[in-house]
C-alpha cells in the first residue's frame, strides 16, 4: 500500500502518472478502463423475478402450494384457481413493496450525484464525479464535496470537514507539506477524502483512489456482510403459523378419515378436508401483514420517512430509546446570531437598534471580515460566517453590494495556532464615516481571550477611547454568560491602516474593540414537541453528539431532553467504564458529547442490554456499524452518507427528529392494525372450526360445502382484514408505554378475544345450520334439509365475519361512537362482501355454481339477523371488560 502523505506533490505525480505532467486523453481512457467509473459498488442486486419467486417460501405458502396440485389432480380447478390467486397476489404485493424501496433509495442517490472541477485539455472543467480517474488533477474550494481520495498539491487556507469518515465536527486545516512518520487518517492532514467537505479555502489535489479502493470503499466493503434479522412479530407469526397449520391438518386429516368411515366417497371427502384447511389456515395472514406494511410504508414516505426494511415498522412501534445526534436532526443545522455586546450592553439579535454608530460598525466588520457566499440560494463557507452575512441586510443592501462598497485589499487567513483572521479595506464614504474617517482600515475577528491581548482602545458612543480593567471584566463577564448557554462568541476591533498595506501577524496589535457576537445552531421549532411527545410515550430521548458538552446540554436543555446537568457527559468519561458498569450509568444520562463511533456502539448495545428497542440516528460513514448495531438504523438523507443510507433500515428525507418520533406512531398504529386484522381472520376460521367440529360430533351432516369456504376465503376474509389494516392512525397510542420488546403477538388476552368472537360467531352459525336443517321458523314450502341449512350456515358464517370486522376496530366499545364509522375502506368491504353473499344465496341462476338453495325473505331474514347479534354481543362484552378493568 502506498503511503502517499510521506511524498512530495511531484513524487506523488510520477508514482500515480509516471510524470509531472497531467493526464493526456490517451492515459484518461486507459486509467477509465484500469481502475473503472468512481462509484461505490451496489453490489448485485435481486432481480425482480428473483424477488418474486422468494415470496414462496413461506411454509403457509408451500402447504397450500401442494394442496392446490392435489386438488386440480382431483379435477376440482376451482379450489386450485382460488389458492393460487390468494398466493400470487401475496407475491406480487411482497416483490411490489421490496422494488419501490430500492427505488425510493435511488432517487436519493441522483438528488446527491456531485460533480467535479478537473483539468483537462488544459484547463479546469466540471464533469460528472464518477468520471474521475486516479491521476487525475482536482480543484477544490468552498462548498465542494471531495469526489476522490488524494493527495494535496496546492492549497490555501483550506479546511475539510472530514466528519463523515472520522466523526470529527470540526474542519481539518490541510497542509501540502510531507509527512514523515506514518500517522493515522485523521491526522494525514496533506491528503483528501472522498465524501467530505471543503468548508474553507481552495486548493488542487491528485486522485490516487477511487470507488471502492477509496477510504469510505473499504467501509462499504465491510458492511456488504450485513444479515437482515427478523423482527418480533414476523418470528411470532412464523411460528404460530407453522403450529396452526400443522394443527389444522391433523385436524382434516382425522376429519377426513370420520367422513370416509361414514361411507362419503374418498375423493368428495378429500376435497372437503383440503377446502376445510384452506379456509381455517390464515393463508391470507401474510399478504395481509405485507399489504398494511406496505400501506404503511407509503404513508411514512410522504411524511418523509422512506423505509428501507419492510419489517422496521414493526420495530419502530416497540422502540423505547432514540438515540440522536444533534446538529441538523434536532436543530437547524445553520448557525444564527443570537446576541451582540456593544460597549457594556447586551442587545439580543431581535432587538438590536442600528442607530447607533457602534452598533453598524460591529455588524458592517461582522460581513466585512468574512469569506462565507451565497451562490444560487445555497450558503458556502463556514457556518459561523453565513450567520453574519445572513443579518448583514439590516444595514440596507445584501452582504455583496457592501462589501463592492468596502473592496478588500490584503488579508491574514485564519489558523488555529492564532485563532484569527484579518482583513484589510478601502472604505467607501458610508463607512469611512463609520470608521472614525479612516479611508483604509484592518478588520480583525477571533476568540476573544486571544484578541482583548491585542486590544487597546474601545469604541464607545462618545468615540474611541482607551480600554481599562473594568471594560475588560465586562466583556469577560459576558462572554462568559455566552458560553455557558452554549453559544459560539466571536469578537471584533479594528484599525485604522495606511494606503496599499501588506499586513503581516505582529500588525494584529494595538486595535480598537468594536463588540461580541454570540451565535448558535438553534433548535428546530417541532423539536420540543417532538421530544415531550417522546417522553410521554415512554420513549427516553438520548443525544449523542461530536459537538462540545456545554453547547449539547444548552441545546438539550431547551428542547427537554436534559432536565439536569448531571445527565451530560463526554465520551472519555466512559472509556474506563466496563460493558456491565456502562448498562447502570446509561440509565442516568441523557446527552453524550465529543464521542467516538465506538463510543456509539456501546451506548447502543448497553441499552439494548437492558431489554430495549433502540432507534439510532447518523449521516457520516463512521456512523453504519452503530446504524447496524441499533434495532433501527436511522439515516439522514439530505446530508447522509450513502454507506450510512445502505446499513440503515430508514432514511429521513428531511433529516428532523420530529420525523422519526412520527413514523415511531406510525410504527405503533401500523402494529395494532397488523393484531386487529389477524383478531379479524384468526376468530372468523375458529368459527367455521368450531362449526364443522360440532357437526362431526353431532353426526350431524357436513355444514358446509367445499365451494362455500373457499368463497369465504376469497372476499370475506382479505377484503375486511385488509380494510382494518388501514384503521385510521389514532395519537392515543403514544400515551402508552412501549411494548416489551419480546412480548408476544398471541397473549393470553390476545388469544381469549379470538376466542370469544370465534365462539360467537359459531353459535349463531350453528342456530342458522340448525334452523335450515330441521325447517324451524321457515316458510312451509321449503321445509327443512342438509342443503338449506349449510345455505343458511354458509349466509350466516360469511355475514357474521362482515359484521365481526366492526368488532375487531378497537378494544373498546365502538357501537355507539363516531369510530364506528370512520373507516370508509371497512365500511366499503361490508357493503361489497354483504351485497356478493346476497347474491350468492338469493339469486335462483347461482344456486348450482355456489351450492346453495336459494332463499326467500324469511331465510334472509334469519341470516341477516344471526349475523347481527355477534355486534351488540361482542360490544357488550367488551363494555364490561372496559368497567371491569377502569381502562
Amino acid at each position: 500500500m502506498n503511503e502517499f502523505y510521506k511524498m512530495t506533490g511531484e513524487e506523488v505525480m510520477m508514482e500515480v502518472n509516471g510524470s509531472t505532467e497531467p493526464l493526456s486523453d490517451g492515459q484518461i481512457a486507459a486509467n477509465r478502463e484500469k481502475y473503472g467509473p468512481n462509484e461505490l459498488a451496489e453490489g448485485k442486486k435481486k432481480s425482480t423475478v428473483r424477488i418474486f419467486f422468494e415470496q414462496f417460501k413461506d411454509f403457509l405458502v408451500i402447504i397450500l402450494i401442494f394442496a392446490a396440485i392435489i386438488s386440480g389432480i382431483l379435477g376440482d380447478v376451482e379450489s386450485t384457481v382460488v389458492i393460487l390467486v390468494v398466493i400470487t397476489i401475496n407475491a406480487i404485493l411482497g416483490t411490489v413493496q421490496t422494488v419501490k424501496a430500492e427505488q425510493s433509495l435511488d432517487s436519493l442517490k441522483k438528488m446527491s450525484a456531485p460533480e467535479a472541477k478537473v483539468f483537462r485539455g488544459g484547463t479546469f472543467i466540471k464533469i460528472p464525479a464518477s468520471e474521475i480517474t486516479v491521476g487525475d488533477l482536482v480543484s477544490l474550494e468552498a462548498g465542494d464535496f471531495v469526489p476522490a481520495d488524494g493527495r494535496i498539491i496546492t492549497n490555501a487556507g483550506m479546511k475539510i470537514d472530514e466528519s463523515a469518515l472520522t466523526g470529527e465536527s470540526l474542519g481539518v486545516e490541510k497542509d501540502a507539506a510531507v509527512i514523515e512518520d506514518t500517522v493515522p487518517l485523521g491526522d494525514r492532514l496533506n491528503m483528501v477524502y472522498s465524501g467530505s467537505f471543503v468548508t474553507y479555502g481552495r486548493g488542487e489535489f491528485l486522485v490516487t483512489s477511487i470507488g471502492m479502493e477509496t477510504e469510505v470503499g473499504k467501509i462499504a466493503t465491510l458492511l456488504k456482510t450485513t444479515s437482515e434479522k427478523k423482527t418480533p412479530l414476523q418470528v411470532n407469526l412464523d411460528n404460530f403459523g407453522k403450529k396452526l397449520s400443522i394443527l389444522i391438518l391433523i385436524f382434516c386429516g382425522i376429519l377426513f378419515g370420520i367422513s370416509v368411515f361414514r361411507g362419503e366417497a374418498i375423493g368428495d371427502a378429500f376435497l372437503f378436508a383440503v377446502a376445510l384447511a384452506v379456509a381455517a389456515i390464515p393463508e391470507a395472514l401474510s399478504s395481509i401483514v405485507t399489504i398494511v406494511l406496505s400501506f404503511g410504508t407509503q404513508k411514512m414516505a410522504q411524511e418523509h420517512a422512506i423505509i428501507r426494511k419492510l419489517q422496521a415498522v414493526e420495530g419502530l412501534g416497540s422502540v423505547s430509546v432514540i438515540c440522536s445526534d444533534k446538529t441538523g436532526t434536532l436543530t437547524q443545522n445553520k448557525m444564527t446570531v443570537e446576541d451582540y455586546y456593544v460597549h457594556g450592553r447586551r442587545i439580543s439579535a431581535h432587538d438590536i437598534d442600528l442607530s447607533g454608530s457602534e452598533e453598524r460598525e460591529l455588524l458592517a466588520a461582522s460581513m466585512l471580515c468574512n469569506d462565507s457566499t451565497i451562490a444560487e440560494g445555497k450558503e458556502i463557507g463556514d457556518p459561523t460566517e453565513t450567520a453574519l452575512i445572513n443579518v448583514g441586510a439590516k444595514l440596507g443592501a445584501p452582504y455583496d453590494v457592501e462589501r463592492d462598497r468596502c473592496p478588500r485589499t490584503a488579508e491574514i487567513p485564519f489558523d488555529s495556532d492564532r485563532k484569527l483572521m484579518s482583513t484589510c479595506h478601502k472604505l467607501g464614504d458610508k463607512y469611512a464615516e463609520l470608521f472614525g474617517g479612516a479611508e483604509n482600515v484592518m478588520i480583525t475577528k477571533g476568540a476573544v481571550d486571544v484578541l482583548l491581548k491585542r486590544v487597546t482602545e474601545i469604541q464607545t458612543p462618545e468615540g474611541v477611547r482607551a480600554i481599562n480593567a473594568e471594560d475588560m471584566k465586562a466583556i469577560e463577564e459576558c462572554n462568559g454568560q455566552f458560553s455557558r448557554n452554549g453559544l459560539r462568541v466571536l469578537a471584533f476591533a479594528y484599525k485604522k491602516t495606511e494606503n496599499g498595506f501588506e499586513p503581516g501577524t505582529e500588525d494584529e496589535d494595538g486595535m480598537i474593540f468594536l463588540g461580541l457576537i454570540s451565535m448558535m445552531d438553534p433548535p428546530r421549532e417541532e423539536s420540543m414537541a417532538a421530544v415531550a411527545e417522546c417522553i410521554s410515550a415512554g420513549i427516553k430521548p438520548v443525544m449523542i453528539t461530536g459537538d462540545h458538552k456545554i453547547t449539547a446540554a444548552a441545546i438539550a436543555k431547551k428542547i427537554g431532553i436534559l432536565k439536569d446537568e448531571s445527565e451530560a457527559c463526554e465520551g472519555s468519561s466512559i472509556d474506563s467504564m466496563d460493558d456491565e458498569e456502562l448498562k447502570d450509568y446509561v440509565e442516568g444520562i441523557s446527552v453524550y458529547a465529543r464521542v467516538s463511533p465506538e463510543h456509539k456502539i456501546r451506548i447502543v448495545r448497553a441499552w439494548q442490554d437492558k431489554g430495549n428497542i433502540v432507534a439510532m440516528t447518523g449521516d457520516g460513514v463512521n456512523d453504519a456499524p452503530a446504524l447496524k448495531q441499533a434495532d433501527i438504523g436511522v439515516a439522514m438523507g439530505i446530508t447522509g452518507s450513502e454507506v450510512s443510507k445502505d446499513a440503515a433500515a430508514m432514511v429521513l428525507t428531511d433529516d428532523n427528529f420530529a420525523t422519526i418520533v412520527k413514523a415511531v406512531e406510525n410504527g405503533r398504529n401500523i402494529y395494532k392494525n397488523i393484531k386487529h386484522s389477524i383478531q379479524f381472520l384468526l376468530s372468523g376460521n375458529f368459527g367455521a372450526i368450531l362449526t364443522v367440529l360440532f357437526a362431526s360430533v353431532c353426526a350431524l351432516p357436513v355444514p358446509f360445502a367445499p365451494v362455500h369456504l373457499l368463497f369465504i376465503n376469497l372476499l370475506t376474509d382479505s377484503l375486511p382484514a385488509i380494510a382494518l389494516g388501514l384503521e385510521p392512525h389514532s395519537k392515543e397510542l403514544m400515551k402508552e408505554k412501549p411494548r416489551p420488546a419480546n412480548e408476544s403477538i398471541l397473549t393470553k388476552e390476545f388469544l381469549a378475544k379470538i376466542g370469544i368472537g370465534g365462539v360467537s360467531i359459531c353459535v349463531m352459525t350453528v342456530l342458522a345450520f340448525l334452523i335450515g336443517l330441521n325447517g324451524w321458523f321457515t316458510a312451509s314450502e321449503l321445509g327443512g334439509s342438509a342443503l338449506l341449512g349449510s345455505t343458511m350456515a354458509f349466509g350466516t358464517l360469511c355475514t357474521s365475519r362482515l359484521f365481526h370486522g366492526f368488532n375487531c376496530k378497537s378494544d373498546r366499545p365502538v357501537i355507539f361512537t363516531k369510530r364506528f364509522w370512520n373507516n370508509k375502506y371497512l365500511i366499503g368491504a361490508f357493503l361489497l362482501g354483504f351485497v356478493l353473499i346476497t347474491v350468492a344465496i338469493a339469486v335462483p341462476a347461482l344456486s348450482s355454481v355456489f351450492k346453495v338453495q336459494t332463499l326467500g325473505l324469511p331465510q334472509l331474514l334469519t341470516v341477516y339477523g344471526l349475523a347481527f347479534l355477534n355486534l351488540p354481543v361482542i360490544q357488550l362484552i367488551k363494555l364490561i371488560q372496559t368497567k371491569v378493568s377502569g381502562k
